[in-house]
């Protein structure tokens, strides 16, 4: 199942490539190195990836090894890349094509950064998980803690500032998560420390979300909301939560 989905967008992304070369010759060769010179989905991403996380010192074939390993040991980092070009493409209007996502939006690269890191994160890699975390921070400007689970389907959107220190983001649903968004723990006798954010959610523009916290499924955190309390399904947060 997640091959034949994997491979309907990979093939839905060629397609529009040979589309988008005929409108931009100059593109032809940038085309050609992202996408077309590559046999499969998994391939172009870690590339991708890669060219944006590799430096002098730790190289862009030794980040892409890497990636390509962890790709080859756990498919589902792959699908879950899939499901979040598509919470893309249906959340953005002027989003035409799956390409879009897949070659130029930063927080789709960012949030397939962090899926390595936690990747290596859980298989007690900790030294090269937080060395990713902070690739992802200086090249994409989002800082997301290694330890953090997303589901798939999300959506980060612009990008720029956001934080997470800790929480746990939706299993398998759409989650849109705007810049700057800060999501993080705070010290406390509680067990956990971190907020867990449902399906369907919306956190806005500059939001802050602290603590050992539930955000409920399909709940709208309008901007500049500090929320600080729990808040039940289908509701929305215009203002400061206070504890």
């Amino acid at each position: 199942m997640f091959s034949e989905e994997i491979q309907l967008i990979w093939n839905q992304i060629l397609s529009e490539t040979q589309i988008l070369m005929d409108q931009e010759l100059e593109l032809v060769g940038f085309y050609h190195s992202y996408i077309l010179n590559h046999k499969n989905f998994d391939s172009a991403l870690s590339y991708i990836l890669s060219n944006k996380l590799g430096n002098e010192i730790v190289s862009v074939l030794s980040i892409r090894d890497i990636i390509n390993k962890i790709y080859c040991f756990n498919q589902n980092i792959v699908f879950a890349a899939v499901k979040d070009i598509q919470a893309a493409y249906n959340k953005h209007v002027d989003t035409e094509c799956y390409s879009i996502p897949f070659l130029y939006f930063k927080g789709f690269h960012a949030l397939q950064a962090h899926r390595i890191s936690h990747y290596l994160w859980n298989n007690d890699r900790h030294e090269l998980a937080i060395y990713f975390q902070n690739r992802i921070s200086v090249m994409f400007s989002v800082d997301i803690h290694p330890a953090t689970q997303m589901g798939n389907g999300i959506v980060l959107d612009h990008a720029t500032g956001i934080v997470i220190g800790t929480a746990d983001i939706a299993q398998d649903n759409v989650v849109t998560v705007h810049q700057p968004v800060l999501l993080d723990n705070i010290r406390s006798v509680y067990t956990k420390r971190y907020p867990i954010i449902n399906d369907d959610v919306v956190i806005g523009v500059g939001a802050k979300i602290l603590g050992p916290i539930e955000i409920g499924p399909r709940v709208n955190i309008s901007a500049n909301s500090v929320v600080l309390t729990s808040i039940t399904s289908n509701n929305i947060v215009i203002k400061v939560s206070d504890k």
